[in-house]
Formats: structure tokens, sequence, C-alpha cells
């Protein structure tokens, strides 16, 4: 299920499902959507703060709620992550998102709103660039800009050759619907009612601010559970700060990525640009994506409805 392209004028709704925003990065992001063409419409209860959470939890999932519900609203893009969507996503109300299915775009901790709502609805949402996080800062790349064109067209989604070296980690071919997110949400997803399914699918990962002790536990507690071997074929983006600070007693990251990606033996690329990265490109989960270790290819068909 894929949600219509924005048109301009459109009003889109912005929330914080999870941390408050920084609010000085969050004013100076709003401008950028009204250069696009679009109307923010505020959640009644972005600007409240519960110690790090954004509100109570009735709170956050009210707008959310709201959103989706409002038939004004276009879209819905969230203002930053942080923590908290966990203590909310077993509340969601599929029924309102499946009956009003509209763009859904945000990244860190988002991802576990992500992989419950295609899960439980079939909608396909954008893991993509956010207004406090990356728009609101002092520099901000071009490529993230431009990933919100995806808002409005319904062309494939090709990962430019431009934007960063990439690496093939196993080689073959693979296709399949394109999910996964933060390496630790997904984690705390295993044994619950919203586990990552990867199978079939196109598995992508990516991490900030973890040391390779502590990916390597993530990899592995994903792997026993069979995350890998059920994938088609696995994309990983940026590990941002994720090297040791003792390197003398630790494995790099590079180490402990190839001893767990490398024997599942699937199709692997690494080096995207996509995540806590600098630029962030966007990329929709839950449609059809294609990636081929040869040309170092990785296209993802549109994450929009295409025709009325």
């Amino acid at each position: 299920m894929k949600a219509s392209p924005l048109q301009k004028g459109d009003k889109v709704g912005v929330i914080a499902p999870a941390s408050p925003p920084n609010i000085e990065n969050f004013k100076k992001a709003l401008p950028f959507l009204k250069e696009l063409g679009l109307e923010p419409v505020i959640g009644k209860h972005l600007y409240k703060k519960n110690g790090y959470l954004a509100g109570k939890d009735e709170e956050r999932l009210a707008d959310l709620h709201d959103m989706f519900r409002d038939p004004e609203i276009k879209g819905i893009i969230c203002a930053c992550g942080g923590v908290g969507t966990g203590r909310i996503v077993s509340d969601l109300d599929f029924g309102l998102i499946g009956r009003n299915p509209k763009i859904f775009w945000g990244y860190s901790d988002i991802t576990f709103l992500h992989t419950a709502i295609f899960q439980q609805t079939g909608l396909v949402t954008f893991h993509g660039p956010m207004l406090s996080s990356d728009i609101g800062l002092d520099s901000v790349p071009e490529w993230t800009k431009k990933s919100f064109d995806q808002l409005f067209g319904t062309e494939d989604v090709i990962y430019p050759e431009s934007l960063s070296t990439i690496e093939t980690l196993v080689e073959g071919k693979a296709d399949g619907a394109v999910v996964g997110g933060n390496l630790t949400l997904l984690v705390n997803s295993l044994g619950t009612t919203h586990e990552i399914d990867t199978k079939g699918k196109l598995f992508f990962i990516e991490e900030i601010d973890e040391e390779p002790y502590k990916v390597d536990r993530m990899l592995n507690q994903l792997k026993m559970a069979g995350k890998l071997s059920d994938a088609s074929g696995i994309i990983i983006g940026d590990f941002k700060n994720c090297d040791p600070v003792k390197r003398d007693r630790s494995l790099s990251l590079d180490e402990v990525i190839n001893h767990h990606i490398i024997p599942a033996g699937k199709p692997t690329l690494k080096g995207f640009m996509i995540g806590h990265s600098s630029p962030s490109f966007a990329i929709p989960f839950g449609a059809h994506g294609f990636m081929d270790t040869q040309d170092l290819s990785f296209r993802i068909e549109s994450g929009l409805r295409k025709g009325s």
C-alpha cells in the first residue's frame, strides 16, 4: 500500500513521537518545508517535554493518530528521533493508519514505527532525514535536501554513484521489499509482536555512537534470531561514530561486521550514506528493491502510488 505524492500547497503534519526536538534547530528547519511548497502543521504536543520524551506517551500517540485521521494532512514528517517510540507502538491504531494511507517520514528511533506500520498495514513508509536532526543544522548537504524530492514523484529511487564509495562484502544479486533501519531498534523488536521480518527481503541496517563490542552483540543476536539468513540481501548504511574508544583492546568495526555478515552468504553491499550520515539519503521502506554487486547498484521502486 502506497500513499499519493504530495502536491504544492499540501499540508504536512510535523510530530515528535520519541524525544523532544532541539527547538532552535527545529525552527530553523521549518522554512525548508515552506520552500518545498508545503504547509507545516505542528502537532499539539510537539513542544512538550517529559524527561527524555516529547510529552507523555498518550500525548505523542495522540499527535500521530491526529495526523493520520485529519484528511487535510497529506504527509507526516518527524522532527527528530531519540527514544520512546517503543513505548507507544503497541497502542497504535493500525486500522486508522490503514484506512488513511499517507506519507510517514523519519529514521533512527522511528525505526520501530516503520517496522510496525509496514508489517501491520502494508503501508510503505520513508526512512529519511528529519527536521531538527538534519535540516536545522548549520550546514545541510544538498543531497540531504534533495531526498525530499521523493515526496513529490513516482520515479524509482536510485542510490547515486557519486555520493559514497560502495563496497561488496558478498557477491550476487538480490531483490525484495526493503526493510530495516537502526540496528539498536531492530534488535529491540526481537521477541515482540512487532519483531522485524526479513524473510525474502532486502535488509538495511545503520547505527550511531555504538562501539564495536556493542555492534557485535547486536549483529550476533540478529544472526541467532535468523534475521541475516532469512534476508535475500543485505544493505549496510552508515555506522557513524562507531569506532572503538580503546583501539588496542577492541576489534575494528569492519572486523565485527565481516564476522557476522559474510558467513550469512547473502549478497551484501556496504558504504551507503543512509542513516545518521551527512548527507543522509532517503529510501522507502516496504517498496521493492534491487541490488547487484557487479555494478554496485541499489535501486528501489517509488514509495508513492502512481496515478490517481
